[in-house]
């Protein structure tokens, strides 16, 4: 077995939320959250800051821990356990650009609803509830708009 450590945000501006459409090669296709592998060297939020950067163009501003989530795959000589810790991040613009190396073909913010709908992964669906509510509750503390004045 492969053990393997990733890292990603819920991104939010404006009460949008980023998401990222990939298509390998017509194999695998469908929207999901910025996320990317551990580097050595690297915090988690190192990790996660980058990964949506180098996914998106967009430079974001963790508010949050959001928490981890979990997911095993199989590849030709191995499983891989697959751990990937999530932040609830603040962008400061609609602006986003999808990483083509890896095959992100669509970037853009959406709804909560329609974000929730759109994304492929149910793991990822249950951490953008999760943020989302954590979301809510920073803007009805007017913690949301402190940070972000920061």
């Amino acid at each position: 077995m492969i053990e393997a450590t990733s890292c990603g945000g819920v991104v939010i501006f404006r009460g949008k939320i980023l998401v990222l459409y990939k298509n390998y090669r017509n194999r695998y296709e469908g929207w999901v959250l910025p996320k990317g592998t551990v580097e050595e060297g690297e915090t988690h939020e190192e990790t996660a800051l980058r990964e949506v950067r180098e996914e998106t163009g967009v430079t974001a501003k963790i508010m949050r821990y959001v928490g981890v989530s979990s997911y095993s795959f199989q590849v030709p000589e191995d499983l891989v356990e697959k751990n990937v810790h999530w932040y609830l991040m603040m962008s400061d613009s609609y602006y986003s650009k999808p990483q083509r190396e890896e095959y992100f073909v669509d970037s853009g913010y959406y709804k909560y609803h329609e974000a929730i709908h759109l994304l492929k992964f149910a793991n990822e669906k249950q951490i953008l509830e999760k943020a989302w509510k954590e979301y809510l509750d920073m803007k009805h503390s007017n913690l949301w708009k402190r940070y972000r004045e920061a």
